[in-house]
């Protein structure tokens, strides 16, 4: 029987590991440390699957099971005193200067619709900037009713706290594996039955120990927050191009912009290059937006497996694995933490992980 799990990280994955088995009522003690480039804190929250991963269907499936599993989650929160995940179906235009450039998209997001209704009603849209009015005029678009945008430091932390209530420890330091599977904190020893590793990135450096781990490695994406003074903007809609900056915004004034991909390593800086790129794009598509104020920057480090496929599965009896989310960490990482928690205590989760095994290749 598992009774204690540990967690090694407290990103959005490994918080809503965490909360899920504290549910199920295990003694839960996450560890972590505050490293620089975390990338919960660093990603825009676009939740809009149904535009990606065409023809990768394993991929796509469980992003889709991501954003469909957000309402849920919601109200599970919202039971546990945690109103505030700031989901929001706000929708999304997929613009174009040419309408040709859409029929793909559309195409795609018409075949999808019937087993996706929750993406809601497709629309064309012959003025985007009536939406999000930075907008450069001329643009066409496709309206995909049932996007939804996330502050992921809101929906990581309310986990967090929902998990604490009901009872769950948190650690800071270094955590790591020995070889038989067995969690050490700063080098000495964790009680447990099972470990989750959802240590993004650093995932691989907490399992090397094992001797068997598909690698994953660090994808740097730097984002923009700027202010837009007395403007509404949490009811715009996110502004998806075929190719270039995606733009989002929330309440406050608020919108983001990026973001950059960059092969850089550990790598977490801002950096002028990364920053001209991610404004100068978004200027381009929102001309609007030129005299907003930068008000915030933030790079992430995503994590990325070799074949691009995200790991989530059991390494070894006792360790799960949950990581390599790469840019849909806030799309679908509350439900990989859903289905990691179900793995640790021996239920059989709500996903078939068969595609996604860490020990595969």
């Amino acid at each position: 029987m598992t009774d204690r799990v540990v967690v090694a990280g407290s990103g959005i994955v490994g918080a809503s590991a965490a909360y899920h088995l504290s549910l199920r009522g295990v003694a839960v003690t996450v560890i972590d440390r505050p490293l620089a480039g975390q990338a919960t804190g660093a990603g825009a929250g676009i939740v809009c699957p149904w535009v990606d991963h065409d023809g990768d269907d394993a991929w796509y499936h469980l992003a889709l099971e991501g954003a469909r599993y957000y309402p849920r989650l919601a109200g599970l929160l919202a039971e546990d005193g945690e109103p505030g995940t700031s989901h929001a179906e706000v929708g999304a235009l997929l613009v174009a200067e040419d309408p040709a450039e859409l029929v793909q998209v559309e195409a795609l997001l018409r075949s999808r619709r019937p087993s996706a209704p929750e993406m809601g009603e497709i629309s064309e849209v012959d003025r985007p900037g009536a939406l999000f009015p930075p907008l450069s005029p001329g643009l066409v678009a496709l309206r995909v009713g049932g996007a939804a945008r996330v502050d992921g430091r809101a929906v990581r932390d309310a986990l967090m706290r929902a998990a604490v209530r009901h009872g769950a420890r948190v650690l800071t330091g270094a955590v790591s594996l020995t070889a038989s599977g067995a969690p050490l904190l700063d080098g000495s020893p964790v009680e447990s039955d099972a470990v989750v590793v959802a240590a993004g990135a650093w995932s691989g450096e907490v399992c090397r120990p094992l001797g068997h781990m598909t690698p994953v490695r660090p994808r740097r994406g730097q984002i923009v927050h700027a202010g837009l003074p007395g403007v509404e903007t949490a009811g715009w809609p996110i502004v998806l191009p075929r190719l270039g900056p995606y733009l989002l915004g929330f309440p406050g004034s608020r919108v983001v912009l990026g973001a950059t991909v960059e092969d850089a390593g550990f790598d977490p800086r801002v950096t002028a290059g990364g920053l001209a790129e991610v404004l100068a794009a978004g200027v381009r598509l929102a001309p609007g937006l030129a005299d907003a104020t930068v008000t915030e920057t933030r790079a992430g480090l995503r994590p990325v497996s070799a074949d691009g496929l995200p790991l989530l599965g059991m390494l070894r009896e006792g360790v799960v694995v949950a990581t390599g989310l790469s840019a849909y960490g806030l799309t679908a990482g509350p439900y990989a933490g859903l289905v990691a928690a179900c793995l640790a205590v021996g239920e059989t989760p709500p996903l078939d992980v068969a595609p996604y095994s860490p020990t595969r290749g």
